[in-house]
């Protein structure tokens, strides 16, 4: 893995990925494909033995965390650590600085100082909170009880450490015992249905930067009354099949109150290629809707 490869999402990565300016101007660009990436690092430490119900994996090597992709696939990076003190609801942990101190400061991104992800290794039970930070420097989120499997938890937030300061996206693995069940992958589609909302997703997808539009419709009717959520009309997160790798974006579109839709535009940000379950959010009557969908990328 190089040196590039292993650097933290920026600031400008997060602007390329969920308000482009490019698309905003209605410029448009092609990347070739990328190349296929090398394996990922083992899972961090996950210092989870001896929780009620969980246990955690073993700690990878020193080397391997510092050659750890930035795609959610570390628990520590630039001295920043994601540390799980507990995992039943709701889930209490703590993001350390390079100081080792708890992180306290942080900028503001997507409305929320902090986004907390959960996905078991099938790509199913997806779950997106907003943690509260307690005065001592935890965080707290209500984490929905998690089927049997193997799990990963992942914290998306922005130090306030400048203008340009980084966005990190770090994550543990945890195992809930019991039976697991798999549940295979569904095949690629580009049209779902949620709470009565038909969603499709037109795009010929290829690793690297590429645009995508989602259309929504509702008893065959266009929907116009999409609400703003996380300060846009939707927001999209995919997850890699294989290593979960985490990727998530907003469309360019720009929020005008409660009338988004039919159609959102994405810039998409997937660096690898493969199937991608992807989950898109979006608020209509003052309620969230998951449509969840299969995307192959080439």
């Amino acid at each position: 893995m190089t040196a590039a490869a292993a650097r933290p999402f920026s600031r400008g990565w997060l602007l390329a990925s969920c308000v482009p300016t490019l698309l905003v101007l209605g410029m448009a660009f092609s990347v070739p494909r990328s190349p296929q990436p090398a394996a990922a690092a083992p899972a961090m430490a996950d210092g989870m033995a001896g929780m009620p119900g969980m246990t955690g994996t073993a700690p990878a090597p020193a080397a391997a965390q510092a050659a750890a992709p930035a795609r959610g696939l570390a628990s520590e990076q630039d001295g920043y650590r994601l540390a799980l003190e507990t995992t039943a609801a709701p889930v209490r942990f703590t993001i350390t600085g390079p100081d080792g101190a708890p992180v306290t400061d942080l900028t503001v991104h997507q409305t929320k100082r902090l986004h907390f992800y959960a996905i078991r290794t099938d790509l199913t039970g997806f779950q997106h909170l907003h943690p509260e930070q307690a005065p001592d420097g935890s965080w707290t989120a209500d984490l929905a009880p998690l089927a049997p499997g193997s799990w990963r938890l992942y914290a998306d937030f922005i130090p306030n450490t400048g203008p340009h300061s980084p966005e990190y996206v770090l994550s543990r693995t945890v195992t809930v015992p019991g039976e697991a069940a798999p549940v295979p992958l569904p095949a690629p589609a580009e049209r779902t249905t949620v709470d009565g909302y038909t969603v499709t997703l037109h795009a010929q997808p290829m690793a690297g930067a590429y645009q995508l539009t989602a259309s929504f419709e509702q008893d065959g009717r266009p929907v116009t009354d999409l609400q703003p959520y996380l300060d846009s009309y939707a927001h999209l997160s995919a997850f890699h099949e294989g290593d979960q790798a985490l990727a998530h974006l907003h469309p360019a579109n720009a929020v005008t109150g409660d009338n988004g839709g039919p159609a959102l535009t994405f810039q998409a940000m997937l660096p690898e290629p493969g199937d991608w379950r992807v989950f898109l959010q979006f608020q209509t009557a003052g309620q969230v809707h998951t449509a969840e969908l299969t995307l192959r990328v080439a």
